[in-house]
């Protein structure tokens, strides 16, 4: 097994839409509804403070293994995709040093449904984080996965696939990061 650690910055800003079923109050208009729910789309611990979910980190990766269809050395036509989804977790989220209370929105005009293209558009409210850092511990169990393999695959998860909401792979431009600095080392299981 290896464990690798990455120090991610912001190279866009992030933004979050994280379902929330809050209810609606008695003859509440839905932007009145939008106003008052808006950090509910973050995610937050006990304390308040933004928090970047780790399986968003591990998802970005799954698709940058699934874009970039890197193949094997000596495994013909096979790819690394299979082995980062099955064999690689990322081990903590990244908290922020930002309180809800601190935490700015934007106004868009989306899709009523979610489904671009798809007609109707309203005025949705969204947390949005114009910087951030942080720290992930990634836990590699496949040892077709070689340290240049992971690496390049995290690169191409910052810098084309994202997280967040309205990310490069959603045709979007915000949740884009960096590598500050990577470890990487071999451990016990």
């Amino acid at each position: 097994m290896y464990t690798a650690k990455a120090q991610f910055e912001s190279t866009s800003p992030l933004s979050m839409s994280r379902f929330h079923n809050t209810e609606k109050k008695n003859r509440e208009l839905s932007n009145e509804y939008e106003k008052r729910t808006w950090k509910a789309k973050c995610h937050l611990n006990k304390e308040g403070y933004v928090y970047i979910p780790n399986t968003m980190f591990k998802n970005s990766l799954a698709e940058a293994a699934k874009f970039l269809g890197l193949q094997i050395p000596g495994k013909g036509k096979s790819t690394y995709t299979k082995h980062i989804e099955a064999g690689v977790i990322a081990g903590n989220d990244i908290v922020l040093d930002l309180h809800s209370d601190q935490l700015e929105y934007e106004e868009c005009f989306v899709p009523s449904d979610g489904v671009r293209g798809s007609g109707k558009r309203v005025i949705k409210w969204f947390p949005f984080i114009p910087a951030w850092k942080g720290e992930i511990t990634f836990f590699i169990f496949d040892e077709v996965i070689t340290k240049e393999a992971f690496l390049r695959h995290l690169q191409g998860s910052g810098q084309f696939v994202g997280i967040g909401r309205w990310r490069p792979r959603n045709n979007g431009n915000y949740g884009r990061f960096a590598i500050k600095n990577f470890t990487w080392e071999e451990s016990e299981l």
